[in-house]
């Protein structure tokens, strides 16, 4: 078993105490963290000695919503209002293949290793796909296939749709990086019936994670309001769907009731306030989430909503959402925004006893964050640092369970000029149909 160890770090554990090492040390041997601590590091025969400089390493982020295949739609259709009826579904039915979710997959794995993403919880179609490239890639993931009852592109019913939730299962049940997952679009595109089947599903296979979008627009509160009498949150609770563990997209539409439930029911979030923000359906009640006691990760949803799929583009966000609603500094400080990204974001995705904090006995997942930049001082709060002025080109090493996939900013794992490639031909199709959809509107 091969030892690391990282000295000369400022190591931010993120553990219970937020502990701190200012001039701090890691130990890896294989795929664990086996010790850490202040001041000199231990002695080590044969042991590959990383001196950081004074750099910051931390637990890898953990992005809790992503839509990674749909990377290939980024920037399309930005200013176009219905652009998800006159583009993004038309485009979806065209030409969403198993292919065209790998390109887009792998394009996301290499943004977000580079921007220190080691965990990601994904859901789309053709989900198989993407649990290949997450464990190609060398990252950790729950990955989601999707169920709608919208003309997806990968199933025709709902019979087709478990069939291939069970066909995913099946291939990553035990595997060391990747988590099979159930994912139900959201009340709306599937309706009571279909949330009452996959609830009893869930309940005969309880080690699959279940996610779903939820409250997440005004379409979806109208069509629970009109269709049975209540909020969304209701619905899904009536369909037995609100349970411990399941994560839940979004949840913008809440009120004081939904979130009681919520909290009764031991559900945990993934809130996303640049892709929401920029869509203009509102802010999520992230304060109130947690002080109810419902664990709040951050995602950056697809990056056809969000654009990007690093945490950093998400922090000021969460963080000024929140004091908007609250009319003052003081709501979600920096430190638990970094808290949501790293160990409260492993607790929604029930991995907090396995990642999310620097600790021994943890999976070694674990990032570099280089001091270099200018813009970066002084620092009196690291939090406030991560969370208000560094960024994504700042992540210089990144590991995950004691392998590195990136090593001086250079993506160890994937090919970044295939993964290019491969995905700008996508585009080219797509930019063509585009232009047929809007001659024919003309």
């Amino acid at each position: 078993m091969s030892t690391i160890l990282l000295t000369n770090a400022w190591v931010l554990t993120l553990d219970g105490a937020l502990t701190q090492h200012e001039t701090g040390w890691v130990q890896i041997d294989g795929d664990l963290i086996t010790a850490l601590g202040a001041g000199v590091p231990p002695v080590i025969a044969k042991a590959e000695i990383v001196d950081c400089g004074g750099d910051i390493v931390m637990p890898g982020m953990v992005n809790t919503h992503c839509h990674m295949g749909m990377s290939v739609f980024r920037g399309l259709g930005e200013d176009v209002d219905d652009r998800l009826y006159r583009y993004i579904l038309p485009l979806e039915r065209k030409f969403v293949t198993a292919e065209m979710v790998r390109a887009g997959s792998a394009l996301s794995a290499l943004e977000m290793i580079a921007g220190g993403v080691t965990t990601v919880a994904d859901m789309y179609y053709f989900e198989t796909e993407v649990g290949r490239v997450v464990a190609e890639a060398g990252m950790r993931g729950v990955v989601g296939q999707t169920l709608a009852d919208f003309a997806p592109p990968d199933h025709r019913d709902f019979d087709e749709g478990f069939a291939l939730v069970e066909a995913l299962v099946a291939e990553f049940a035990g595997h060391p990086l990747v988590t099979p997952s159930i994912a139900p679009h959201a009340p709306y595109s599937t309706g009571l019936a279909a949330m009452e089947r996959v609830a009893a599903w869930s309940a005969d296979h309880p080690d699959v994670p279940v996610q779903m979008h939820l409250a997440e627009s005004d379409l979806e509160v109208a069509w629970a309001r009109d269709n049975h009498g209540t909020s969304t949150v209701e619905v899904v609770r009536r369909a037995g769907l609100l349970k411990p563990g399941l994560i839940c997209a979004h949840c913008l539409h809440l009120d004081d009731v939904d979130i009681a439930h919520m909290a009764e029911a031991q559900v945990c979030v993934a809130t996303n306030p640049r892709s929401n923000g920029k869509a203009g359906r509102g802010i999520a009640p992230v304060e109130k989430l947690r002080q109810a006691g419902i664990p709040v990760g951050i995602g950056s949803d697809g990056p056809m909503s969000g654009n990007t799929l690093d945490l950093f583009s998400q922090f000021a966000p969460v963080s000024m959402f929140a004091k908007l609603l609250g009319k003052s500094r003081r709501p979600l400080p920096a430190v638990e925004v970094v808290r949501m990204a790293t160990i409260e974001g492993a607790r929604v995705l029930g991995m907090d006893r396995k990642i999310g904090s620097l600790e021994a006995g943890k999976q070694a997942d674990l990032i570099r964050i280089e001091l270099s930049a200018a813009r970066l001082h002084p620092i009196y709060d690291a939090y406030s640092m991560l969370v208000f002025a560094a960024l994504p080109t700042d992540v210089r090493d990144v590991m995950v369970a004691g392998r590195w996939l990136l090593r001086d900013r250079q993506v160890q794992t994937l090919d970044p000029k295939k993964t290019l490639r491969d995905a700008l031909q996508i585009a080219t199709a797509f930019k063509a149909e585009m232009a047929r959809i809007d001659q024919d509107s003309q």
